[in-house]
C-alpha cells in the first residue's frame, strides 16, 4: 500500500474509533442533566441515583472519548501537510473555536460536576452538567461545521495557490453543516438512549434490587430515544435533499443510480455492479418513489452515475450497503423505541415481556452501528474528493514521508487504540452491572 492508501487507512481507523465515544457522550450528557433537573426540581432521591449512576458511566466515556480525539488533530499535519496548506485557514477555524470554547467549557465544569457534590449549591451543581452539556454538543457543532465545508466549501476564493476564507459566517450557516449536525447530534441522542434503555433491560431481566430505578430509568430513556430515532428519520430526509443538491455522485452512489431519469423507481432489493456500470438485479420496485425522497417531487430528476466522469465517482458498492443497512438500522431503532415507550408508560409491564427486554440488550451496539455506516456513507460517497469539487484527497496528502513512516504509526495507534477499547468495555460493563450501589459493588 502506497502513503495516500495507508494515510486514508490510519485516519479511517483513529476516526472511527473515536466516534465511538463521541455519540454516548452527545446522548448521556444530556440526559444525566435532565435527571439531575428533575432532582433538583422534585427533591425525589431516586433522580440523584439515577444522574451519579449514569453520570459514573458518562465520565468513564468521556475520558477515553477526549484521548483517542486528540490524535486526530496531529494527523492533518503529519499525514496531510498539503490539504493543511491549501485549506487550513478556513478549516482550522472551527477546530480553534472548539478546542478554545467547546472544550474549555467541558473541561472546566465537567471538573465542577464531579467534585461539586455537596461542596456547591445543587442550582449551581445543576448549572455545571448543563453547561457540559451544552459545550458538548456546540463541539460537536463546530467539528460537524468544519466537515460540512469539506463536503460544501462555501464563503472562499482561491487566492495564490490556496482557499482563503471571505465570508466567516457563510461557513457557519452552511446549509449542509447545519442539516449534518442536525442529523448527527440526533443520532448521538439515540446512542445514549437506547445505551440506557439496554441497561436497565439487562438488570430488569435479572430482577436485581431496586427495579424502581431502572423501570425509571428505562421510561425516560424511551421516551427520549423515541424523539431522537424520529428526529434522525427526519433530519436524515432534510439531509438527503441537500445531499441531491450539492454532491449528486454521492446520491446516485447511495441508491445504485446509473441512468440519469425523471419519475425514477425505488427499487427495495438490488446489487451494484460498479464494473458494468448497471445492477445485477433489481426488484420489487416503488414507482416514483427514489425521485419523491430525492427532491419531494414524484417527477423529479435524479442524475445517475453515467453523467459524472468515471475518474469522479464514489465506490458504489460500499456506500450503497452502508446507507442502506443504516436505513434498516433506523427504521428497527423507532420501532424498539416506540415500543418502550409504550411498555414503560405504566410500572411493572416492561418485565412481562422478557423477550422484549432481552432485545433491548442487544439492540445497544446497533445506534453505534448506524453512526458509523452513517460517517461511511458521508465520507466514502464524496471521494476521490477531500474538499468536494475543489480539492482531490490524492492531492492532500503530505510528499514528506514514507510508507513505512505511515504504517509504523498506524500499527502503534491500532495496538494503542485496541487497548483503550479493552479497557472502555470493561469498565462500562464492570459499571453498569454493578448497578446505582456501583460505588459499594465495585470494591
Amino acid at each position: 500500500m502506497d502513503v495516500l492508501a495507508l494515510s486514508r487507512l490510519q485516519f479511517a481507523v483513529t476516526c472511527m474509533f473515536h466516534f465511538i465515544f463521541v455519540p454516548l457522550t452527545l446522548g448521556l450528557s444530556v440526559l444525566v442533566a435532565w435527571m439531575e433537573t428533575r432532582y433538583v426540581r422534585t427533591g425525589d432521591e431516586l433522580y440523584l441515583k439515577m444522574a451519579k449512576f449514569w453520570g459514573k458511566l458518562f465520565l468513564i466515556n468521556f475520558a477515553l472519548g477526549v484521548v483517542t480525539g486528540i490524535t486526530m488533530e496531529f494527523q492533518f499535519g503529519m499525514n496531510w501537510a498539503e490539504f493543511s496548506k491549501y485549506v487550513g485557514d478556513i478549516f482550522g477555524a472551527p477546530l480553534a473555536i472548539e478546542a478554545t470554547v467547546a472544550f474549555f467549557l467541558e473541561s472546566v465544569f465537567i471538573g465542577v460536576w464531579i467534585f461539586g457534590w455537596e461542596k456547591v449549591s445543587r442550582k449551581v451543581h445543576l448549572m455545571s452538567i448543563w453547561i457540559v452539556a451544552i459545550a458538548t454538543n456546540v463541539s460537536g457543532l463546530v467539528i460537524i461545521l468544519a466537515n460540512g465545508w469539506m463536503q460544501h466549501p462555501v464563503g472562499y476564493v482561491i487566492r495564490n495557490g490556496r482557499a482563503e476564507m471571505t465570508d466567516f459566517l457563510a461557513v457557519l450557516t452552511n446549509p449542509y453543516g447545519l442539516i449534518k449536525f442536525g442529523h448527527q447530534i440526533t443520532s448521538g441522542y439515540a446512542v445514549g438512549a437506547f445505551f440506557i434503555m439496554g441497561v436497565s433491560a439487562w438488570h430488569l431481566l435479572r430482577k436485581h434490587d431496586n427495579p424502581k430505578f431502572f423501570r425509571e430509568s428505562f421510561r425516560i430513556a424511551a421516551a427520549f430515544g423515541l424523539f431522537a430515532t424520529l428526529a434522525v428519520a427526519f433530519v436524515g430526509d432534510q439531509s438527503a435533499l441537500e445531499v441531491v443538491k450539492t454532491q449528486p455522485a454521492k446520491f446516485a452512489a447511495m441508491e445504485s443510480v446509473w441512468e440519469t431519469q425523471k419519475g425514477a423507481p425505488m427499487h427495495l432489493f438490488m446489487i451494484p455492479d460498479s464494473d458494468g456500470g448497471h445492477n445485477h438485479f433489481e426488484t420489487i420496485a416503488i414507482p416514483n418513489m427514489l425521485s419523491f425522497l430525492a427532491t419531494h417531487s414524484f417527477d423529479g430528476e435524479v442524475r445517475g452515475l453515467k453523467s459524472i466522469p468515471p475518474d469522479e465517482r464514489p465506490p458504489v458498492l460500499p456506500v450503497f450497503i452502508s446507507f442502506r443497512t443504516m436505513v434498516a438500522i433506523g427504521s428497527y431503532l423507532i420501532l424498539m423505541a416506540l415500543i418502550g415507550f409504550l411498555l414503560s408508560r405504566k410500572a411493572g409491564v416492561l418485565e412481562k415481556y422478557p423477550f422484549f427486554l432481552k432485545l433491548m440488550v442487544f439492540t445497544i451496539p446497533l445506534p453505534y452501528l448506524a453512526n458509523q455506516l452513517g460517517w461511511v456513507v458521508a465520507e466514502m460517497g464524496r471521494q476521490p474528493w477531500v474538499v468536494y469539487g475543489v480539492l482531490k484527497t490524492a492531492q492532500g496528502v503530505s510528499k514528506s514521508i514514507t510508507a513505512g513512516q505511515v504504517f509504523g504509526s498506524l500499527a502503534g495507534f491500532t495496538l494503542l487504540y485496541g487497548f483503550l477499547g479493552v479497557v472502555d468495555i470493561y469498565l462500562l460493563v464492570k459499571y453498569a452491572k454493578a448497578g446505582p450501589g456501583s460505588d459499594r459493588a465495585a470494591h
